[in-house]
């Protein structure tokens, strides 16, 4: 059996809605607003971790059919302590509440007037917000036709619509590089692409679109798989086009409007300037619709995670629970969401594309088992210093250590650190088997 175009376009459209939520929609002009002349450099890197790691993290985790099995390569208690980590996280902890928090307080608290209790307001929209998630989430096999057909389509009709009409009326003038994009754009452009959270996503979607070929009735793993690497394509360069556009107009309006915390108060300015009031209307229809799809998205893959893990609660009731708890944490604050999320993501994200990387690499080197556990260690551990470095906890002579590394100060320490363990890796393997092969042979001799 093979997949139609029409039901290949409806599984890539699924995959973009879950990955393009909230970050997706505030990092992207942000970028460009600070980046002004050097924006092209900027996204060419962020498009790095924002698409491509993402992309290839949905492959691999279709291919060894779910993150626990991937990141078993390393341990089976790293496999559950990752893994619960990662759903958390990109869960009910951080990424499901912003993704209701974000288009309340960027789209709709704005246009309130001064005396309307907000609190009360993020409660109601909230709530509402999130039964509706809820909704969807509960019917799984019925994702690709809700989100592929309708949600999807009316998302991006609405972006194509507010470049355009930028293009044909909106105020433009770039302004210079702010000074952490004047000295290295590239470096910079590629950790917002952290923000995203897309990297840590894709290891929950990756399992989430396998599951939904299968139920189309593609069987043959190599089917599912060659189905998956063409919606991964697909969904990223429409992520790409959607990047550059949002990219586009916050570089063109960054000697326009003046610098704020993020980039959703650009597309305010932007729509605001284009369509007036009434625009606000339409900032909100793209945000909510952002962050829904991806909010169901998380919802459904964590639950079925969890439905897997302790199975004491079945799928249905594990939706109740994680959307109940994302309610509670939604209504604690964008601020106080963001700021946990940032050290999160810096302590797991370089985890995440090391072992994304040594997935695909997978067939090459699943003969040496030292190769995951000490790269990924190694990697881990430099990260959380960088963490807890970052946040002022004294560290002592090992902070100093720390700083000698290449790139430490930029947040990329890891990588010298993951090459270093990894080169170390193969020469411990290769020492193993040259051991082995000669106590081999050394049995063959006296027999």
């Amino acid at each position: 059996m093979k997949l139609g175009k029409k039901q290949m376009l409806l599984v890539s459209f699924m995959l973009f809605s879950l990955f393009f939520g909230a970050g997706n929609l505030i990092f992207p002009p942000f970028l460009g607003q600070n980046a002004g002349e050097t924006t092209p450099l900027a996204i060419g890197a962020f498009l790095i971790t924002a698409v491509l790691l993402p992309v290839l993290g949905v492959i691999v985790v279709a291919r060894f059919q779910g993150l626990d099995c991937l990141a078993g390569k390393v341990g089976p208690r790293f496999a559950i302590i990752f893994t619960v980590l990662i759903y958390l996280s990109i869960g009910p902890g951080l990424g499901i509440p912003r993704a209701a928090s974000v288009p309340f307080e960027m789209a709709v608290a704005p246009y309130f007037p001064q005396n309307v209790p907000l609190n009360w307001c993020m409660a109601a929209y909230s709530l509402v917000f999130f039964m509706l998630a809820a909704w969807l989430a509960l019917t799984p096999k019925k994702l690709v036709e809700r989100i592929g057909k309708v949600l999807t389509p009316s998302l991006l009709l609405l972006l194509v619509f507010l470049f355009v009409s930028f293009l044909a009326g909106g105020k433009t003038e770039v302004a210079e590089a702010q000074a952490v994009y004047q000295a290295n754009p590239a470096v910079k452009g590629f950790l917002e692409g952290y923000q995203t959270m897309d990297t840590i996503a894709a290891l929950n979607f990756g399992l989430v679109i396998s599951v939904t070929i299968q139920n189309m009735g593609i069987e043959k793993k190599k089917r599912v798989m060659h189905y998956t690497v063409k919606a991964g394509v697909f969904a990223g360069s429409i992520l790409s086009i959607v990047y550059f556009m949002l990219a586009y107009m916050g570089m063109k309006s960054s000697g326009v409007y003046p610098i704020q915390e993020n980039g959703a108060w650009t597309l305010r300015c932007i729509v605001s300037q284009l369509f007036g009031g009434p625009g606000a209307v339409l900032l909100a229809a793209i945000f909510t619709l952002a962050c829904l799809t991806t909010c169901v998205g998380l919802i459904t893959s964590i639950s079925q995670f969890f439905a897997k893990l302790l199975p004491k609660l079945k799928y249905q009731q594990w939706v109740c629970v994680i959307t109940g708890f994302s309610f509670l944490i939604c209504n604690q604050g964008l601020n106080t969401i963001l700021g946990l999320s940032v050290p999160v993501l810096n302590a797991i994200y370089p985890m995440s594309i090391v072992l994304i990387i040594l997935g695909l690499c997978d067939s090459w080197i699943k003969n040496n088992r030292y190769l995951y556990p000490v790269t990924i260690t190694g990697v881990g551990c430099i990260s959380v210093i960088y963490v807890l470095d970052q946040a002022k906890v004294p560290l002592g002579i090992l902070g100093e250590m720390c700083h000698k590394l290449p790139f430490y100060s930029l947040g990329l320490g890891w990588v010298v650190v993951g090459l270093a363990a990894a080169l170390l890796s193969m020469g411990l393997g290769f020492l193993t088997n040259l051991l082995s092969d000669r106590y081999n042979f050394a049995l063959l001799g006296k027999h």
